[in-house]
Parts: C-alpha cells; sequence; structure tokens
C-alpha cells in the first residue's frame, strides 16, 4: 500500500520533467522567435502557461497514479495511453518552438487530443475521478489548437505543413 502512494508522487514527478525539459529545450524559441509571431485574438499572457501547465500535469500525474493503484490489465492500458500522449504533449512543444511547423504541431495536437480522450475513457473504466481530473487537459489542448491553427494561418505565407 505505501508503494501504491509514492505514484501520487511519482507520476506527476514524472509529467512535471517532461514539462520541464520541453521548456529547457524550446526556452529560446519562446524568447526570440514566439513574440515576432502574428498570433490570434484570445491569446493569453505567456505568464498563464507555466501556471496552467503546472496544473494540468500535477492532474495527468494524479490521474495515473489513481489508476496504477488500481493495477491489472486496464491499469497497463492505462499507462501506456498516458505515456503516450505525453510523448505526443512533448513533441508538440518541439514541433511547433524549435521547428516552427505550425501544420506538423496542429496535426500532433489532433493525435494529442484523440489520445487524451482515449486515456480519459481508460482512467474513467478504473476510476472515474481519475478520468475526469483530464477534463481540463482536454479542454485546454482544444484551445491550444485554436491557438496553434491561428499561428499557422496567420504566419504561414502558404507553406502548407510547415
Amino acid at each position: 500500500m505505501m508503494k501504491k502512494k509514492w505514484y501520487y508522487i511519482l507520476f506527476p514527478a514524472i509529467c512535471l520533467a517532461t514539462g520541464a525539459v520541453a521548456g529547457l529545450l524550446i526556452r529560446r524559441s519562446v524568447k526570440e522567435v514566439f513574440p515576432t509571431l502574428k498570433k490570434p485574438p484570445l491569446m493569453p499572457p505567456a505568464m498563464a502557461f507555466p501556471i496552467v501547465w503546472t496544473i494540468l500535469y500535477i492532474l495527468m500525474g494524479w490521474g495515473m497514479a489513481m489508476a496504477a493503484s488500481a493495477g491489472g490489465a486496464k491499469a497497463k492500458k492505462a499507462g501506456i495511453i498516458w505515456a503516450a500522449q505525453l510523448a505526443l504533449n512533448f513533441t508538440w512543444s518541439l514541433l511547433f518552438f524549435n521547428g516552427n511547423y505550425y501544420g506538423a504541431a496542429f496535426a500532433c495536437l489532433v493525435l494529442l487530443w484523440i489520445l487524451i480522450l482515449w486515456m480519459i475513457q481508460a482512467f474513467g473504466e478504473i476510476r472515474p475521478l481519475a478520468g475526469l481530473l483530464q477534463v481540463p487537459y482536454l479542454l485546454w489542448v482544444s484551445f491550444a489548437g485554436y491557438l496553434n491553427l491561428g499561428v499557422w494561418i496567420l504566419n504561414s505565407g502558404g507553406r502548407g505543413m510547415a
């Protein structure tokens, strides 16, 4: 039982570390390139992003901790989905900020959105609250999709998926 309590530290820590590594890798682009881009209406202030992502990473971790605590095949499936969405989340940052591949980043977000839905379903089968904790993440990624699409349209200059 004590081991399972550590899940509530371990899984959020994995999420936060993933976000921190992504943040380190993209920081130059965030400071130098992103401010020069045309942005769609409703773009939040820069300070909102680390606050929101910290909360979402903690919720992702708690949801995974709840699922993992249950054990069994469903928990293993949920863990695979959780890891896949976290990897796509990380990949999006690199595509969008470091690669300036706004179309590819948008496609990545669409896949991420699908995985989040799947994660909500998988977590919810184990513990309904674990699934519900992921709804803010789904909503934020939906909003991020709008922002990503807006940046892509406003800055693509007809470059397609670039």
